[in-house]
C-alpha cells in the first residue's frame, strides 16, 4: 500500500460505561496523554476551550527519540457520537485540514445495559511528516514503510482504547 491510497487503520472496543462518559476521555486533548503510547497530551489553542468545528488544539507526541508537537482542526465535533480531527503540516502556516498528515476520528455509539462501542480510527493523509520524510528517504521501501506504521499505529490504538476503557469503567 502506498501513502497516495490514504491507507485506513481502525479498531474498536465495547466499553461498560456510558458514551457520555467515554466522550469525556476521547475528546479531552489534555487526557489523551494518558492513554496514548504515543500522544503526551496538549490543550485547546486559544481563543478555544472546548471542542467546536474549526476549533484548534496542539499536542506533543513521542516516538523513540522523536519528540514533537502537532496543531490539530476539529472536523467533526458530535456530542457524544463523534469526533474528528485533522492534523496539519507544519510548514503550512494556516494549518490547512485540507491537506491533513493524518486525520484521526473517535466514533461511539450507545451500547444496552450503559455500554459504548467505541471506534478510534486515523485516515493517513499525504502531508509532509516524519513518514513522509522517510518515504522520500528510501523510496524503493515506500511499501514496507507505509505498512511499518500502519501496524505501529494498529498497537498504539488498541493501547489507547484498552486505557480508555479501564478509565471509563472505573467510573
Amino acid at each position: 500500500m502506498l501513502l497516495t491510497d490514504r491507507p485506513l487503520v481502525q479498531r474498536d472496543i465495547d466499553i461498560a460505561a456510558p458514551p457520555a462518559v467515554v466522550w469525556a476521555l476521547v475528546t479531552d486533548p489534555a487526557k489523551m496523554g494518558t492513554f496514548s503510547p504515543e500522544n503526551t497530551g496538549g490543550g485547546w489553542d486559544p481563543p478555544f476551550t472546548e471542542g467546536a468545528p474549526g476549533a484548534r488544539f496542539t499536542s506533543g507526541n513521542t516516538r523513540g527519540d522523536l519528540c514533537w508537537s502537532r496543531t490539530s482542526t476539529v472536523l467533526t465535533w458530535s456530542p457524544p457520537r463523534e469526533f474528528a480531527f485533522a492534523v496539519t503540516d507544519p510548514d503550512d502556516p494556516a494549518g490547512d485540514p485540507a491537506r491533513p498528515i493524518a486525520v484521526w476520528r473517535y466514533q461511539l455509539h450507545p451500547l444496552r445495559g450503559d455500554r459504548t462501542w467505541l471506534c478510534e480510527s486515523v485516515d493517513f493523509g499525504t502531508a509532509r511528516s516524519p513518514l513522509t520524510d522517510r518515504i522520500a528517504e528510501v523510496p524503493d521501501m515506500h511499501e514496507r514503510v507505509v505498512a511499518a506504521r500502519c501496524r505501529e499505529h494498529a498497537r498504539n490504538i488498541d493501547a489507547t482504547l484498552r486505557a480508555v476503557k479501564a478509565a471509563a469503567e472505573r467510573r
